[in-house]
């Protein structure tokens, strides 16, 4: 019966949170480019070669161990190359009962592929459903553009890990928690908003805090 009501209530929060963020979210695409790439600033064409085409940058992440949730973007900002061409990927690695709480990518859909482990995973659309899945190793879930969605490793004794594929160069992440509660929005605002005190929402401003 509690475990009912914990889910009832989370269910309202993530459809409250995806009305907002719908309100909120751009949901402009990566503009066409007219040529095969773009050149960086700094570079000129007789600088391109093979390796301005590479990226190392995962060595150091895929088969590490983490004690709390870590994401590793490789958008264009780490991986120039990838300005123009509407692709970016991630690196989503979950200790055991990690999380990476309810957040949105405002220009991009997700393509999510479990490769250790498995994921609680779920999205809440513009009508406040709330469409949830227990992904196994080796199976993918999309996360439309724009909705507000959560990963979460259940399993209290073994990590996971997780790549996701983007349709821009540079999808952006809004983290609900931190948009909501590490912002300059006025505690009694985020009171009436949620129907609860201004105590409550320091408290839990306070846990976000220590958690960062």
């Amino acid at each position: 019966m509690a475990s009912s009501s914990f889910s009832m209530q989370i269910t309202l929060l993530l459809s409250f949170l995806s009305v907002f963020t719908n309100c909120l979210s751009a949901r402009a695409g990566d503009p066409d480019i007219s040529s095969d790439f773009l050149i960086p600033p700094d570079l000129t064409e007789s600088d391109i070669d093979g390796s301005f085409f590479t990226y190392s940058g995962l060595h150091r992440v895929i088969g590490t161990s983490v004690s709390k949730f870590t994401l590793t973007r490789v958008s264009k900002t780490e991986f120039p190359a990838l300005d123009g061409q509407s692709v970016s990927m991630s690196v989503l690695q979950f200790p055991a009962g990690g999380v990476n709480p309810p957040h949105i990518h405002p220009r991009a859909a997700e393509l999510l592929f479990v490769i250790r482990s498995s994921l609680e995973v779920g999205f809440v659309d513009t009508t406040n459903k709330l469409y949830t899945q227990t992904l196994l190793a080796n199976e993918l879930f999309v996360f439309p553009k724009g909705m507000v969605h959560y990963q979460y490793n259940s399993n209290p004794y073994s990590a996971a890990t997780a790549i996701s594929a983007f349709g821009s160069a540079n999808a952006g992440t809004a983290s609900i928690p931190a948009s909501l509660f590490s912002s300059n929005i006025e505690d009694p605002i985020l009171a009436r908003s949620f129907r609860t005190d201004v105590v409550t929402i320091q408290r839990i401003k306070a846990g976000l805090a220590n958690q960062a």
